[in-house]
């Protein structure tokens, strides 16, 4: 846990937690929205899209899918662990703790996506109940950011 984050907990620890929200509370995941990912890939093979990547660690941020020719960045963000306006929420356990977390993920996302931008490289995001409700528009924004950036790439070779 970071140093800012210790910081905001009573004596640097999770402190008077019931037993029952501490096995709640280990059962959230924060090593990205699998099934969600999951469903949008198997969408994304349905409209014969190809040619990406799964959780490029090269790439700043990790994103969940990296179309390398196109060098577009592709994040499905969980809608607590980056702090949806929609349908997240912040627990009322601890809440200066998870307040401060939260907002240092979207800090970190905006941090990301100015860095990529910065290497030309393009970026989409989709919360996570995007996916799950526009699953169709998700992958609609998906191929025309594809063809855009392919339209670019090309028009650039013409020139060189």
């Amino acid at each position: 846990m970071e140093r800012a984050l210790r910081d905001k907990l009573p004596g640097g620890i999770f402190a008077d937690v019931e037993p029952q929200h501490t096995r709640i509370m280990k059962g959230v995941s924060g090593k990205g929205n699998r099934t969600t990912e999951a469903r949008f890939r198997a969408a994304l093979s349905a409209a014969g899209v190809a040619g990406w990547q799964l959780n490029v660690r090269q790439i700043i941020g990790t994103p969940d899918f990296f179309f390398p020719e196109e060098r577009l960045a592709v994040f499905v963000d969980g809608c607590f662990w980056h702090g949806c306006v929609t349908c997240g929420h912040i627990p009322s356990k601890n809440r200066t703790f998870w307040q401060a977390k939260i907002n240092r993920n979207r800090e970190r996302d905006r941090h990301y996506t100015m860095r990529l931008r910065n290497q030309r490289i393009s970026v989409l995001r989709f919360w996570e109940h995007e996916v799950s409700d526009s699953l169709s528009l998700c992958v609609e924004k998906t191929l025309k950011r594809l063809a855009f950036r392919r339209r670019q790439l090309f028009r650039k070779q013409e020139t060189t």
